[in-house]
């Protein structure tokens, strides 16, 4: 009878690690928050994504509104397209603008929507049109060099 017992606090441990293993793969593959509720696609173009990946979440007010489905490139306009997959209860205007942003300041990106004020929503297969692109730290990094370098060159 004990060594029944013990069998079954083994196998009730080793479920609970096996769904524990789980829980940390799917956190760390981005795909804890996998839904099958209605979505509906719609596209943005940017100049540059920097490191945003497929998954990455799509955010309004800090709210998760949808998620990134796909990154392809335009070779006719050399501009990345986003495919975003917004979950059908969130509803934006038709002149929302897109941007990239980091969580913190070497955090994950992620695209955050502002919305507009048209009264038309955006459907399936509409398009963004106002976009920002990821902010590229080597470049700010540039800028603020170029910059100190030519305040000194005016100085003399």
């Amino acid at each position: 009878m004990q060594r029944k017992s013990l069998d079954i606090w083994v196998g009730l441990f080793v479920a609970i690690g096996v769904a524990a293993l789980m829980f940390l793969a799917l956190k760390a593959g981005n795909m804890s928050s996998m839904s099958f509720a209605q979505t509906y696609d719609i596209t943005a173009k940017f100049d540059n994504i920097g490191s945003l990946r497929r998954q990455a979440a799509v955010k309004a007010s800090g709210v998760v509104v949808g998620r990134v489905a796909d990154i392809t490139f335009d070779d006719k306009t050399y501009k990345a397209l986003v495919t975003l997959r917004m979950e059908a209860g969130y509803k934006f205007p038709k002149d929302s603008s897109a941007k990239i942003l980091t969580s913190g300041l070497l955090g994950e990106q992620y695209i955050g929507i502002e919305a507009g004020g048209d009264l038309a929503n955006l459907a399936g297969g509409d398009k963004i049109a106002r976009t920002q692109s990821a902010a590229v730290l080597e470049d700010l990094i540039n800028q603020f060099i170029y910059s100190k370098a030519a305040e000194g060159k005016d100085s003399k």
